[in-house]
């Protein structure tokens, strides 16, 4: 599932980088992790390394066996403005849905689409929609 962030601004390898290192923050990963969690591969993930650690977005906290571990580097001001900027992204998009028509029905079943439907000789009738004020 794609986050709304990536939607928002783009899915470049970097940004999937980003946005699960943002999301998931509190602790440390290995490359492999921070790769299956993005959904890059672990090639990818070794070549953007080295761009991550020069521009200062990721730190290396430790050694656990032959891993090493990293995590967003929240101490720097462009990363806290970085995360601040994601925020904001996310919080106008879920804003803006918000104020979308919220499918409801009188018995509470929606169908896939988000419908309620209720059976007619001639087929499916959609109900209304009500918006959230």
């Amino acid at each position: 599932m794609e986050s709304i962030f990536l939607k928002k601004e783009g899915a470049s390898l970097k940004n999937k980088v980003l946005n699960f290192l943002i999301i998931a923050q509190d602790f440390d990963y290995s490359l492999k992790d921070i790769a299956d969690n993005s959904e890059i591969s672990y090639a990818s993930m070794k070549s953007l390394k080295k761009l991550l650690i020069r521009e200062e977005w990721i730190v290396h906290t430790r050694n656990v066996g032959r891993a090493e571990m990293y995590k967003l580097n929240i101490e720097s001001k462009k990363i806290q403005k970085f995360v601040d900027f994601f925020w904001s992204v996310v919080n106008e998009e879920v804003g803006s849905e918000l104020n979308r028509p919220v499918p409801i029905s009188s018995s509470g079943i929606l169908n896939d689409e988000g419908f309620a439907r209720k059976s007619r000789e001639k087929g499916v009738v959609r109900t209304r929609f009500l918006t959230q004020e």
